[in-house]
């Protein structure tokens, strides 16, 4: 065997190798992580009010590494998309099982909390400009539809989610937007323009449509 051929051979199985390792990189990152699939499930549950389900979501989540402080923000999130009768049961919820797993010798860990913001600008300013670059639309494009129907509920959601909540640095943009989705898709037939919107910000954040595809499923698992 030449020392030619020999080469060209190892090449051959280099680059068959890379491409192997290539398609499988790219099966995974069209797959939500486990964290990201115990974000989808304590959303969606959280805005059916399933809390039996809700359990078991809370159990998975800890038990695949999120922090006490993290699921408690996937809850407070939740609020401004399905109110707070739901985020507050879900807490309540939460409360127990922490309870049940501290009196079963597990130790959950509760993690840091937000990091404080510094920005004396104000809260509207702020929100349209964490907007702007959560969507891509601009933050002083005339106000249409429901925003100069009503002026103060777009003030409120300027100031309040995507400031307020928006800035809380516990979970990512792109993890708060999977959950804002997961909690559409659970609340189903009413919704569908505010899911169309958010399913878009999600793919600008970095979620791919087979991951997406995957959290509709498990939505749809559920109800």
């Amino acid at each position: 065997m030449t020392d030619k051929f020999m080469r060209t051979t190892i090449l051959s199985l280099t680059l068959s190798l890379l491409a192997c390792c290539g398609t499988l990189l790219a099966q995974q990152t069209d797959t939500l992580s486990l964290r990201q699939q115990s974000i989808v499930a304590i959303a969606a549950n959280t805005a059916t009010g399933n809390l039996e389900n809700l359990e078991t979501a809370f159990a998975c989540g800890l038990d695949d590494g999120m922090t006490v402080n993290e699921i408690k923000e996937v809850l407070v999130h939740a609020y401004a998309y399905c109110g707070f009768p739901r985020s507050l049961r879900a807490l309540q919820t939460f409360m127990q099982v922490l309870d049940e797993r501290k009196a079963q010798g597990i130790t959950d860990t509760v993690g840091r909390d937000a990091t404080p913001v510094n920005d004396s600008r104000d809260k509207y300013t702020r929100g349209a400009e964490l907007l702007e670059k959560l969507s891509g639309a601009p933050k002083n494009a005339p106000k249409t539809g429901y925003a100069a129907f009503a002026p103060i509920i777009e003030q409120y959601l300027k100031e309040h989610l995507f400031c307020d909540i928006f800035e809380r640095d516990l979970l990512t943009w792109q993890e708060r937007e999977l959950a804002t989705v997961s909690i559409l898709s659970a609340l189903g037939k009413g919704v569908e323009p505010m899911l169309k919107s958010h399913s878009a910000i999600c793919l600008r954040q970095g979620i791919t449509e087979g991951q997406l595809h995957q959290m509709t499923e498990m939505v749809n698992g559920m109800k």
